[in-house]
């Protein structure tokens, strides 16, 4: 086995014993980058003599007995996370030539531990996006089908993991940026509690939905990334002053008893037969693991997809008044005035889809529009929460498809805006909610690719759905299948 194929326990155990150096493992998964990422590009920046140095200052800090479980292990970040001295795009022209003079957070707390980080990943623009199309840098590729898009908009982070260019990935989640490309790449993707880990230096896309989760090989690896990260933070006003617990604890096979719920309003007509195929077989599992299985109903499902794209597009619209070209970014040449410099400098830094979601936002929270769409819309929010927090009232964990299909094709959808912003309707409700959501291998469709399953938790349930994705990977061998680069 290579070391760019193990986990990070894995690892951890290789690198505690002395078997393997950090520098090693790096230069592995430098080589393997090297060798693949032309077919995938999930990468937008590779920081190869930087990981290099880091990885020789974690190898002493081990060689001096002093190992965390992410020390000396390669990750990579997807590109909306700001870091000191290594430009920071979020996939845009606006930000081309932004290096930023702090690190974020999040970061921040994995460098602390010794963890090295081998570049910056592929995304939508701004993470506006289902798809990783929407890129500055062209589209990263599904490592299971290069004609396939990852998912999005953390695309480039699920696609590092599934094509094992790097151990484990950090991604961003506004309305499923985690969990559907990690179905969509068989990979696991955690969406933390709204408030859990820190968004200080997460490029801002709608603050009141974006949170930062781990994309990784397995549940073990995701209670351990999230371990690291999660926790208060004083420089971001909506991180919660909780105790994080010791996610690994989660990590226990025996769910007799637990009661899990399937919401009719998520096993629909139009979903895909191998999707539900997979859905089915997953249930029958935690039947046979002593799990409780009772039906639901979330009512205001129907309602969340127009919710969220009044919600996100105007705090995208406010968040991104921003980059008008004077202070950093992108600025136009040859302007003849400012106000012409403030247009040009937006025309030709922002791409299509983050200009079409400015647009909506700025009709949305317009004068004599703002009580009929914005307000409304935060209404309808509060409605879906109080759905998720009666039904947690009654049941430990609710059990839904990820995507109501595989991944598609890249270009299939580019030209329908709203059949694309659907592929995301079983995921932003949890983002509605600011609860906790899993996506965990569940299956393969005909085609040969990925299928996840869905967990969602009551809020700061992280414990619970680990410790649910974990007994049903432990069950099946879906994690077990990997993309053939």
């Amino acid at each position: 086995m290579e070391l760019y194929e193990l986990t990070i326990h894995e690892m951890n155990e290789l690198l505690k014993a002395r078997k393997v150096s950090s520098v090693e493992a790096v230069q592995s998964c430098l080589a393997r980058i090297e060798a693949t990422d032309t077919r995938v590009n999930a990468f937008i920046t590779i920081t190869g003599d930087e990981a290099l140095k880091a990885a020789a200052a974690a190898d002493q800090q081990i060689a001096a007995g002093n190992i965390h479980s992410l020390t000396g292990v390669p990750l990579a970040l997807k590109d909306i996370f700001v870091t000191k001295g290594i430009r920071t795009t979020c996939a845009s022209k606006m930000l081309d030539n932004y290096i930023p003079p702090y690190d974020s957070t999040s970061w921040l707390k994995l460098k602390d531990c010794g963890a090295v980080m081998l570049g910056k990943l592929n995304q939508d623009e701004f993470a506006m996006g289902s798809s990783c199309e929407n890129s500055a840098y062209g589209p990263t590729r599904n490592p299971w089908n290069s004609e396939c898009i990852p998912g999005g908009s953390s695309g480039g982070s699920a696609a590092a993991v599934a094509a094992q260019q790097a151990i484990a990935t950090l991604g961003t989640d506004t309305g499923g940026s985690i969990r559907q490309p990690a179905s969509h790449c068989g990979c696991v993707g955690l969406k933390p509690t709204y408030g859990r880990v820190s968004r200080y230096g997460v490029i801002a896309y709608a603050s009141s939905l974006d949170q930062v989760g781990p994309v990784t090989r397995d549940v073990t690896d995701a209670a351990i990334m999230l371990g690291t990260v999660a926790g208060h933070d004083p420089l971001d006003s909506t991180s919660v002053a909780m105790p994080v617990p010791d996610y690994t604890r989660s990590l226990l096979s025996d769910v007799k008893g637990m009661k899990i719920a399937l919401p009719k309003e998520y096993f629909i007509d139009g979903l895909d037969p191998d999707v539900q195929k997979a859905m089915d077989a997953a249930i029958e599992t935690y039947r046979k693991l002593g799990a409780e299985i009772v039906e639901i109903t979330l009512p205001h499902t129907d309602y969340a997809v127009a919710c969220y794209y009044l919600i996100a597009t105007a705090e995208a619209s406010s968040n991104l008044a921003r980059y008008e070209g004077v202070r950093f970014g992108h600025r136009a040449a040859e302007a003849k005035n400012l106000l012409e410099m403030f247009m040009k400098s937006r025309a030709e830094g922002f791409g299509a889809e983050v200009k079409r979601r400015i647009m909506l936002g700025t009709y949305a929270l317009s004068s004599g529009y703002y009580d009929a769409y914005y307000l409304k819309a935060q209404k309808v929010r509060t409605l879906i929460m109080q759905d998720f927090l009666k039904a947690f009232e009654g049941v430990d964990v609710i059990l839904t498809p990820v995507a109501p299909t595989p991944a598609f094709k890249i270009g299939e959808k580019t030209s329908d805006p709203l059949q694309m912003y659907l592929s995301d309707i079983f995921t932003i409700p949890v983002n509605l909610a600011g609860t906790c959501g899993i996506s965990v291998p569940a299956g393969i469709s005909q085609s040969g690719l990925p299928i996840g399953l869905q967990l969602i938790g009551r809020p700061f349930g992280e414990e619970t759905i680990i410790r649910a994705a974990y007994a049903f990977e432990q069950a099946t061998e879906w994690q077990k299948q990997k993309a053939k680069l």
